[in-house]
């Protein structure tokens, strides 16, 4: 059963940086194989080793994420159509957790704007008639 998670698949879960499915995957197979959190403690001693990937350089680093601009720019659906194809990549296909949060965050964000203009507008509209 270890053989199935591969070392860079390992380094993803302890950096948190898989899509929650395949989190949730390892963390069930940890419980029940001694084998597996046997190879996760030899990633862990490689890593706290200075043995890194380019794999675990990238993902920590987040070099492939869009910037917070661009999600927001995305989210007002203002990018070229390569653009987006890449970012609706990221965050579905790939799943990065930390992009969804951030675009999760801008949309309340968003939502919270929109509603605050309405109040600001309705306002405006009540003490104009009102007069």
């Amino acid at each position: 059963m270890s053989s199935e998670f591969s070392d860079v698949e390992l380094e993803g879960y302890l950096e948190e940086a898989l899509p929650r499915d395949q989190m949730v995957e390892i963390e069930t197979a940890l419980r029940s194989d001694s084998t597996l959190s046997e190879r996760l403690a030899e990633v862990v001693s490689k890593i706290d080793a200075g043995v890194h990937s380019l794999g675990s350089i990238w993902r920590r680093g987040r070099l492939s994420c869009p910037s917070r601009e661009n999600l927001g720019s995305y989210l007002l659906r203002v990018l070229d159509t390569d653009e987006m194809d890449y970012i609706e990549f990221h965050l579905d296909t790939i799943g990065c957790r930390l992009c969804n949060a951030s675009l999760g965050d801008l949309q309340q964000q968003h939502e919270a704007a929109d509603a605050e203009a309405r109040e600001t507008r309705r306002t405006r509209y009540v003490q104009s008639s009102a007069g």
